[in-house]
This record gives C-alpha cells, structure tokens and sequence, in this order.
C-alpha cells in the first residue's frame, strides 16, 4: 500500500514554493512512503530535517504505517490519585516525614510529583515558552541547522532518537541539549531559548541536590551518598508533541524507562498524556498546579542506573505518552540526571546485610549503549544487566 496523504491537499499546501527552491515542508509534500522499503522510508522522512511537526504543516490527514503501534493490553486506570503528591517545604520543619514519602513512592510507584520545590513560576513558565518558540514559530530551515544524530554534538535537535531501531515510532521532535558536566557554549544553543535554558537547567540542578540527598536519606545511606549521581551529568529534552490526525494508531512516546539515576519533568498545564504503569494498570500522571505562585509541579521518576543501585529497592516505572488529538500540541521539557556515554565510573549495587547483589557492574557506556541500541522496544535494559 502506498501513503500519499491527499495529495491534492499537500500541492495546495506546498504552491507558494513553486516559484522558490524547494523548503522542508515542500520537500516533505513530495515524499512518498511506499511501504515497500522501511529503511528507504524512514531515510526520506529523515531527510526532510522537519521532523513530525512537517508532517503536519504539510497537511496529512493519516499516520504513516512506520508511526502505528499495536493496542496496549493493559487497562487505563480511572483515577490519577494513586500518584503521590509531595510538598517540599515541609521538608524544612519534618525532614524525616519528607523521607518517609520519597522512600514509599520510590518503593512503590516509581513516580511522584513534588510541589514547592524551589523552582521559580516565571522559570518555569519561561522555559514551556522557550520549547514552543523553538519548535512552533522557529522556521523549518533554521531549526533544520541543528538536526543531527550525531551524539558528540552537544546540542541536537531531531525526530525520534532510535529512528531506526524502534519498531513504530513515535509523534514528536526534540531538542535534547547536554548541560552538564560540559555545557555547550551559548552560541551552540539555538537563540529562541538560550537565556531560559541555562536558567532552568541551573534551577532544577539545584533541586536535583535535594532530591538525591532525600533519596539517599531513603535508603539509610547518608545525605551526600548520591551526590556523585548529580555531579556525573544532565541533559534536558524539549519535547514537542503536534496534534495528531490519528492518535488512536500511534503514541508520543512508546512505553519505557529512563536510562537516568532520576528524571525530572515539566508539563504544559493544559495538555496531558503522561501516564505510568502500576500494578499494571496505566496511571495517568497528570499536569498539576500547586506551591507558592501557583508555580506547576515537577513529576520526578526514578531511573534504570538507580533502581541498579538500591538493588532493586527503588523501582525505575515503565511509562509512555499518549498522541494528542483536537486538544492541541503538548510541550514537556525533562531533565535527565545520567553519565555521559564516555564516563568510565563503575556502578554497582548498594547492598545491606546478607542480602544478594541483584545486578552487576556497570559503567555508564556500556548502560547507554545497551539501551540505545536496542531502541524503545518495550524491554528494560536492566534485564541485561542481572546476575543469573
């Protein structure tokens, strides 16, 4: 079967090119995905530098095949409050209280959202700003300037990180910057959301801090036990997720887990999506307003390399977000505490008492490259890592 996408529909959209060199949106017009060839498919929407957001300005009315996903089995849970909500600030006069919560969710759920964290509202308002600026009012061909697959760039901006590995993808771009612990230069960032970056990068650092001294505390380790997680690396993703025409074939983003020690997410107010399995049930984690300014809250997730670390203790939850329909584009911006891909440091579980080691040593390379190369399949690149 051959995905035209109306074509009638696509030259309209594309005839004011006709008289200038061909753009990424026109060059997207004039794509067809055969079906005959997936790798030849996946290179052509590749090559249009535009990403999911040119599929859409180009008109299509249907969901390439290469972007369908297979139903789910597991059911929807109807209510979100079995996700846990926890106020930092009470922190300052029951620290011990705050403790006793983080244990339990990161025991339990994986997923926690924290209010009154110490991020400022305009931070955080700024930085939505910042994704949208980049990624919707940007020109195709100036964002074109910094898509790559290159992982040595520090700043890249592309559609699906294992597009070619992944067995259906997924509806949405990113711009994915590494902050930590070598920056790049603020000429390397694009201009749109180069001040908000740094800002919020610096801000939820910070709040990282506290929140690996909580977890640390959590496993009766002390305070500053985790610390070296915080110092090895961070990177932020810019995730653009444009409405779909067809939401129920495909997903923003496929289930999986973070290959992080923890990671921290930023939603749009209005758009949800974000949902984590638990007790096999899928969770809606929803956008959720709260603390001082009314300033949105975090959604904290804990990550594959600490779950090896606590030695299965913490629990790294599967989770996915649903493709957006009529309700609008959704924007999130998550930050990823993780090594880079060439830390040598060695990582291994924390065990207490007489109990077993679940996972073996790790560095930090051989994580990533175990989980990049398998792509968002639906396993965990943990499994790779346990002892027999």
């Amino acid at each position: 079967m051959k995905y035209y996408y109306n074509r009638c529909q696509l030259v309209s959209a594309t005839r004011s090119h006709l008289h200038r060199p061909p753009s990424n949106i026109a060059r997207m017009a004039s794509v067809v995905f055969s079906g005959a060839d997936r790798l030849r498919d996946l290179h052509a929407f590749d090559d249009t530098k535009a990403g999911v957001k040119g599929l859409v300005d180009a008109g299509i009315t249907s969901v390439p095949y290469f972007f369908h996903h297979p139903p789910d089995p597991h059911p929807i849970a109807s209510s979100p409050s079995i996700i846990p909500i926890i106020d930092l600030a009470e922190a300052a006069t029951d620290r011990d209280y705050v403790v006793a919560q983080v244990r339990s969710a990161a025991e339990t759920a994986g997923f926690f959202q924290v209010v009154n964290h110490g991020v400022p509202v305009g931070i955080l308002d700024g930085a939505l700003a910042a994704v949208r600026r980049f990624h919707v009012e940007e020109p195709v061909e100036a964002k074109a300037a910094y898509y790559t697959r290159d992982r040595a760039r520090k700043v890249r901006f592309n559609s699906n990180v294992n597009l070619f590995l992944s067995p259906a993808l997924n509806w949405r771009d990113t711009l994915f910057m590494e902050v930590s612990p070598n920056p790049p230069s603020p000429e390397e960032i694009p201009e749109s959301c180069r001040v908000v970056a740094v800002e919020y990068a610096a801000a939820v650092r910070r709040l990282g801090a506290r929140l690996f001294g909580l977890l640390s505390s959590a496993m009766g380790l002390p305070e500053d036990y985790l610390g070296g997680c915080l110092e090895e690396g961070m990177g932020v993703a810019a995730h653009y997720y444009p409405a779909c025409p067809e939401p129920e074939k495909t997903m923003g983003t496929s289930k999986h887990r973070d290959p992080s020690f923890l990671t921290v997410l930023l939603q749009d107010k209005s758009i949800g999506g974000l949902q984590a399995m638990i007790g096999g049930r899928w969770v809606e984690v929803p956008p959720l307003a709260g603390g001082d300014g009314g300033a949105s809250a975090l959604v904290v997730n804990i990550g594959d390399l600490l779950q090896l670390v606590s030695n299965d203790r913490f629990r790294s939850a599967e989770h996915r977000v649903v493709a957006s329909g009529g309700g609008g584009a959704r924007v999130s911006v998550a930050c990823f505490f993780r090594p880079e891909s060439a830390s040598a440091r060695e990582y291994s579980p924390v065990v207490a008492g007489g109990e077993a080691a679940v996972y073996r040593s790790t560095t930090a390379g051989e994580f990533l490259r175990c989980f990049y190369g398998k792509g968002l399949d639906g396993r965990s690149a943990l499994d790779h890592f346990r002892r027999d």
